[in-house]
């Protein structure tokens, strides 16, 4: 586990971006894992900058988010603050500034008439197109990646999952207070991608920032194994790259190590 320290959020999602990127150069036709919520986004706009500005290039990229509200689903027809599906969030943020082709890209569909059927499908999809090559995470409030909530098995692939109380306060002030939508009529499941897909991808990269988040991101990083904190379970891939700025790095008690390690790697070309 690589675990980068930088002073700022612009600094992580720049790091982040460039990961992200440097796959795409070495593979032109990568499959990238994505994710949505609020840390991200200064991730899709420095690769949108390095699409427009150095040509970074996705027509042959294929993608699949980790995670998709059940009973929602995309409306361009809508306002974005309105339309508060992943699809949309994904479309707004990222899809429509770059090049890649429509049918690439993948969320599950929050309006599926049969879930559990569903969820078959969109892992049977991930195994088609050969597997994910790199994994964008954020990390809840309790610890969640994707939405795999406390108690998640570790072997769990993509499935139906109940939000949990915590999760729900978490996303209705970050995107559903500020449109004016009432808590209630949130929804309370949605379909993520297991933690067992997310083992299974070749590279996995969270990214964490702030102060609020620095207790849990020791906990997943320094903490016992647990499926009640799910992003532990990344103790157990055999590639993760965690990026943090100062403030979100603040409770871990290893600092010195990450850095001199980082450091280390620099120094041997690693």
């Amino acid at each position: 586990m690589d675990v980068l320290i930088r002073k700022n959020y612009d600094e992580i999602s720049r790091t982040a971006a460039n990961i992200i990127a440097e796959q795409i150069s070495m593979n032109s036709k990568c499959i990238l894992g994505l994710a949505t919520g609020s840390t991200p986004i200064g991730t899709y706009k420095e690769l949108i900058r390095q699409h427009k500005e150095e040509n970074l290039d996705f027509s042959k990229v294929t993608s699949f988010n980790l995670d998709e509200y059940l009973g929602i689903s995309i409306d361009l027809d809508k306002p974005y603050n309105e339309d508060q599906s992943y699809a949309r969030y994904m479309w707004e943020e990222l899809f429509k500034h770059i090049n890649i082709k429509k049918g690439n890209y993948y969320v599950p569909d929050g309006l599926t008439e049969d879930p559990l059927k569903h969820c078959e499908w969109y892992e049977a999809q991930i195994k088609k197109a050969g597997g994910i090559d790199i994994q964008l995470l954020g990390i809840g409030g309790d610890g969640h990646v994707g939405f795999n909530e406390p108690g998640t098995s570790f072997n769990s692939k993509t499935h139906i999952t109940a939000l949990t109380k915590q999760t729900l306060d978490d996303n209705y002030e970050l995107f559903y207070k500020k449109s004016g939508i009432p808590r209630e009529k949130m929804p309370h499941f949605a379909i993520t991608i297991g933690i067992g897909t997310i083992l299974d991808s070749r590279h996995a990269l969270l990214i964490a920032s702030g102060k609020r988040k620095a207790d849990i991101v020791a906990e997943a990083i320094e903490g016992p194994l647990t499926s009640q904190i799910t992003s532990t379970s990344l103790q157990l891939h055999p590639k993760v790259t965690i990026v943090l700025d100062e403030d979100a790095a603040s409770s871990l008690k290893r600092i010195k190590h990450y850095k001199h390690v980082e450091n280390l790697k620099k120094k041997f070309s690693l």
